[in-house]
């Protein structure tokens, strides 16, 4: 094939570095090294048994043909009394559409909102795919340079400075992957109303919302009914295979989004769908309480460790399971040290790399969902690596 009849688009959209480094380390491993993983953002839990019955009675029963775009009621509507019961949040069943996990989500939202030529506004760092899905639509992602100072998010005195003639709207992900810090409430509410003021829209990635570790549960849908949410079962929900999540949006926008999910994907899939209404039982929400847990207890562990391995963690994460940690006084190239950390200690991590340029030289990232033993491991190795052992 000619290469020359690809897209152009295409030279916008960067390889995504952490895959890049999976194959590196899976390839060790075929040669029998020994090879602790965190780098990839993927709960070492999978779905509880409440789940899995669901999805057996589904496939038993036959209900395995195509479902409504949206998603199936008994998902939307258990989707709703989730916001209720957590959030307090009234967010009608209507405004919720079921999608092939939050990437799903991401395409639908980008598809609707982002025009050729447009922006968008996010922090720098942030999670790569965010940006493009952007570039694909032929949007541009403008990268907002924010430290620890900001808890690498954006503020909205950031919004306020960056907007201009070209800008349509901001995309912003809290907890963050890959710092797992989050929004302060109220700032996510002086953004969404500086974004308002502007005539723009806001996406919010919530995917890690359920893997909040401080505070009361909050969602940025209490910013208002035109603030636009991405939700996915892969992470607090432990189905990241299942490729489940959800997209929340306003009254007016729900009957675009409708059509495009009808050409885009027809559905997600259906024994997913139904397998989805069993996570919000109480049984299986007891469940990821305690992984929920589980991962807070891992965080206590990892980031005190990586501070005495030499690491600054300049932001105690809040969110998700991963940590942010500055390597520049341990080494003058973060992607540099990942390759020596996997090739000569076995431990694999994610330079800032695939983040942003803002922090790709100093930062890497550390995700902490893997077992407590496996941690512990990856400390030892370290410390041997840096002569702390």
């Amino acid at each position: 094939m000619d290469l020359n009849l690809l897209a152009s688009r295409l030279d916008n959209i960067q390889p995504f570095h952490v895959m890049e480094l999976s194959k590196m380390a899976a390839e060790l491993e075929r040669q029998g090294r020994s090879i602790i993983h965190m780098n990839i953002g993927e709960p070492d839990f999978t779905a509880p048994a409440p789940v899995l019955e669901a999805a057996t009675r589904a496939m038993a029963s036959g209900r395995l043909q195509y479902t409504a775009a949206t998603g199936i009621p008994q998902l939307r509507e258990a989707i709703s009394q989730h916001y209720r019961a957590v959030y307090g949040l009234d967010v009608a069943p209507s405004r919720i559409i079921v999608t092939a996990g939050a990437s799903g989500a991401l395409l639908l939202a980008c598809a609707a909102l982002v025009s050729p030529g447009s922006e968008v506004l996010m922090p720098d760092p942030s999670y790569p795919c965010n940006r493009h899905f952007v570039a694909a639509f032929e949007g541009r992602a403008r990268m907002i340079a924010s430290g620890p100072e900001a808890r690498f998010q954006l503020t909205e005195a950031m919004v306020r400075e960056h907007w201009n003639e070209h800008t349509r709207g901001v995309l912003l992900a809290s907890p963050s992957n890959p710092t797992g810090t989050s929004i302060p409430h109220e700032e996510l509410r002086r953004i969404v109303g500086a974004v308002r003021e502007h005539g723009g829209y806001t996406i919010v990635d919530e995917i890690y919302q359920g893997l909040s570790y401080e505070g009361e549960p909050f969602s940025a849908l209490s910013a208002g009914e035109d603030v636009i949410v991405i939700n996915s079962f892969s992470k607090y929900f432990n189905m990241t295979g299942w490729r489940l999540g959800w997209l929340v949006v306003p009254p007016e926008m729900v009957r675009a989004v409708e059509k495009l999910a009808q050409n885009l994907f027809i559905c997600a899939s259906s024994i997913a769908q139904y397998a989805g209404v069993a996570c919000f039982t109480p049984e299986a929400i007891a469940i990821f309480e305690e992984r929920k847990e589980e991962f807070r207890r891992r965080r206590d562990y990892i980031v005190p460790a990586l501070r005495d391995l030499g690491f600054s963690v300049p932001v105690t994460p809040d969110g998700a399971f991963y940590v942010y940690a500055d390597c520049s006084a341990l080494a003058d190239d973060a992607d540099k040290l990942t390759l020596r950390m996997l090739n000569e200690a076995g431990v694999s991590l994610t330079p800032g790399l695939d983040f942003g340029p803002y922090t790709a030289k100093n930062y890497i990232r550390v995700s902490y969902a893997t077992s407590m033993e496996n941690l512990r491991e990856a400390v030892s190795r370290l410390q041997r690596f840096f002569g702390k052992g």
